[in-house]
């Protein structure tokens, strides 16, 4: 955000502007000062006053070249430990040694200019302020416990003539008083800074605090939504699966309570047929509950489980279901597999429990990158309302959301709405990677074909 770069970017570059100011500053003004006494005293010497000159000193001076050497270079070892301790990438213990060196190099500095100029004692404060910004901060610049023997900066100036004197006296002065101007605009723009980087974290704890507070709303709305998926997942493999079992179990104790007193011996082997199915319609609500695919599908490959399921549905409720299996969709998914499953399994279901039906066809292939299923039955077909329209109950809802899934259709259509009877499903699947061309419709003449095709 813009706003949150200038909160970031213009108070740490206003207060390393200050700093280099302030230090090139006081770079200028050490070689003022240190270019003006060697100057002085090698004037000093080529008048032959230099006796006269030393006899009034309490120590003896620097020789003008090493006066200068050393403040320059004193200076040059200040700006490169201050540069190396203002780092965020060094150790601690490296710190405290750029530290003690900048220090050391202050002295040095403050000695080689005879304590004339103690203005650079500001630029080791102004990197502690730097480091340890927002603590507590604390700095003496008394030069009281700096007892050395230096040489008076009057000695200096009273070579020259009274108007001079004066004159360098106060620019002397000018120039510390403009030092403490700077450093005070300096640590001004550290509380800008500090002032403005406690905005950025207040409105960034307000961000925090509102992310916060939508996390926690998508979190539950994400958990309600995660229960109600459940609860559908949960519905749909319930009603695949014991409803298709006990509409087959039901079927086939309709059958036995007919035959019972006529043919005591096939219901035996009948009732034998629905514990069997009654087993596995139990083993499959469990792997339902536990998210595993139907019994069927990890055993066979989805043909030879479809052929199964259609086999023993008809050997537990007497309808006739003929299997046509024209073209076997190849490298599905299990999602896809158990899609297919489930629509085959619901479908003859239906047309038993709801339909009555005695009769049914169920065929699969695949067209222009499209899985066909379609089933017909002769059953009594599906109720319709006063257009016409087909009655979905629950089997057809959930199939539609299976199928969804997919990005599937499904169409059916009720002999009811024309007065007569049975029920057709259509259900249409792209293949994952077929290129499908849009408008494209199946071969209705090869689907009728299914002679010699039969899996019974």
């Amino acid at each position: 955000m813009p706003g949150n770069e200038s909160l970031i970017g213009t108070p740490r570059a206003a207060r390393t502007l200050a700093h280099r100011i302030l230090l090139v500053y006081n770079a200028l003004v050490v070689f003022l000062l240190a270019g003006f006494m060697s100057v002085t005293q090698q004037k000093i010497i080529a008048s032959m006053n230099a006796r006269a000159f030393l006899e009034d000193l309490p120590a003896m001076p620097l020789s003008p070249e090493l006066g200068l050497a050393l403040s320059l270079c004193a200076l040059f070892v200040l700006w490169a430990a201050g540069h190396l301790y203002r780092r965020d990438t060094l150790p601690r213990a490296m710190h405290w040694t750029c530290l003690v060196i900048e220090i050391v190099a202050c002295l040095a500095c403050m000695r080689s200019l005879n304590l004339a100029y103690d203005g650079v004692v500001l630029l080791v404060v102004a990197d502690l302020m730097h480091r340890y910004e927002g603590r507590n901060q604390g700095a003496d610049y008394s030069l009281a416990a700096f007892a050395v023997h230096a040489v008076p900066f009057d000695a200096y100036t009273a070579y020259y003539v009274e108007p001079v004197r004066a004159v360098l006296s106060a620019l002397r002065g000018g120039l510390v008083s403009l030092n403490l101007v700077l450093f005070i605009g300096y640590l001004v723009v550290i509380l800008k800074g500090s002032h403005a980087e406690k905005q950025r974290i207040a409105m960034l704890n307000d961000q925090l605090a509102d992310a916060n507070l939508r996390l926690r709303a998508y979190a539950i709305e994400a958990e309600r939504t995660a229960e109600t998926r459940e609860r559908n997942r949960l519905a749909r493999e319930i009603h695949d699966t014991l409803g298709h079992a006990l509409t087959g179990i039901a079927a086939g104790l309709d059958a036995c309570i007919v035959m019972v007193d006529t043919a005591p011996d096939f219901t035996k082997q009948q009732l034998v047929k629905i514990r069997e199915t009654a087993l596995r319609g139990i083993k499959d609500v469990r792997r339902s509950v536990k998210k595993l695919r139907p019994d069927d599908l990890e055993q066979m490959p989805l043909r030879d489980a479809l052929v199964h399921m259609t086999q023993e549905f008809c050997a537990s409720t007497g309808m006739d279901v003929r299997l046509n299996i024209l073209k076997m969709p190849a490298h599905l998914r299990e999602d896809e597999e158990e899609v297919v499953y489930r629509v085959v399994q619901e479908g003859i279901t239906n047309a038993n429990r709801h339909g009555h039906a005695q009769h049914q066809t169920v065929t699969i292939t695949v067209e222009q990158g499209r899985i066909y299923l379609l089933l017909y039955d002769d059953g009594e077909g599906a109720p319709v309302d006063a257009d016409g329209r087909v009655e979905e109950g629950f089997g057809l809802k959930h199939m539609k959301e299976r199928v969804g899934l997919l990005h599937g259709t499904v169409r059916y259509e009720s002999g009811q709405a024309f007065g007569g009877h049975g029920f057709s499903l259509e259900v249409v699947i792209p293949e994952r990677k077929a290129a499908l061309s849009e408008g494209a419709e199946p071969d209705t003449k090869n689907l009728q074909q299914t002679e010699g095709n039969d899996v019974r």
